[in-house]
């Protein structure tokens, strides 16, 4: 007779967007990681009743709450596999993953990705592994060069990229516009402070 293998089954998403509707995509990773499962079954694998699900939380950072919960289950030995949708719904870090990896083998926890086909409990799931990882952090890093890129060209253009306009200006068209009226104040307190030469007194 197989061993039994406890699957936990974690979902995340990046964005609390759609998270309301009754059938969202965390139910979708859950649903596949469920079939998966269930066309293992001969093999002894069964699927835990918890539910690790992170919704809105990025996979650049561990800090999520189902994700911390699932970690501590497997300390307490209470998972043998973990099944995901994709490896990128565990982190999107290559630093975090080889944590994570290094967690999963002092556990002897092994993963499944359902839709990439691989798990790390065979040589050839650890290398492919080590390859998605790979271009998933460069996904992640061109992406994030882009936002910059965008950001900086905005601004050689005049654009003002923030949100809240600072005391003395107005957002018109992308662009700061002088607040006639907070304008007198700030000459105010830059003729007071040649003054007094003490910014605690001029706040008083």
């Amino acid at each position: 007779m197989n061993k039994k293998i406890r699957c936990a089954i974690y979902t995340r998403k990046s964005h609390e967007e759609g998270l309301e509707q009754a059938f969202n995509s965390l139910d979708a990773q859950r649903l596949s990681a469920e079939s998966y499962i269930a066309s293992q079954q001969p093999e002894g694998w069964r699927a835990l009743a918890k539910s690790y699900d992170d919704g809105g939380y990025s996979g650049g950072t561990l800090k999520r709450s189902a994700l911390q919960e699932l970690f501590q289950d497997i300390e307490n030995g209470l998972v043998d596999c973990v099944v995901l949708y994709k490896i990128d719904r565990l982190s999107r870090s290559l630093i975090d993953f080889s944590k994570i990896v290094e967690l999963f083998d002092k556990h002897q926890v092994v993963f499944v990705a359902v839709t990439q086909s691989f798990n790390t409990s065979r040589s050839m799931g650890r290398l492919m592994l080590n390859v998605l990882l790979s271009f998933a952090q460069y996904e992640r890093e061109l992406t994030g060069e882009r936002i910059g890129d965008k950001f900086s060209a905005s601004k050689k253009k005049g654009m003002w990229m923030g949100e809240n306009p600072p005391l003395g200006y107005d957002i018109c068209d992308r662009k700061l516009v002088i607040n006639l009226e907070e304008a007198k104040l700030i000459r105010h307190i830059f003729s007071r402070f040649l003054i007094l030469r003490s910014t605690t007194n001029l706040a008083r």
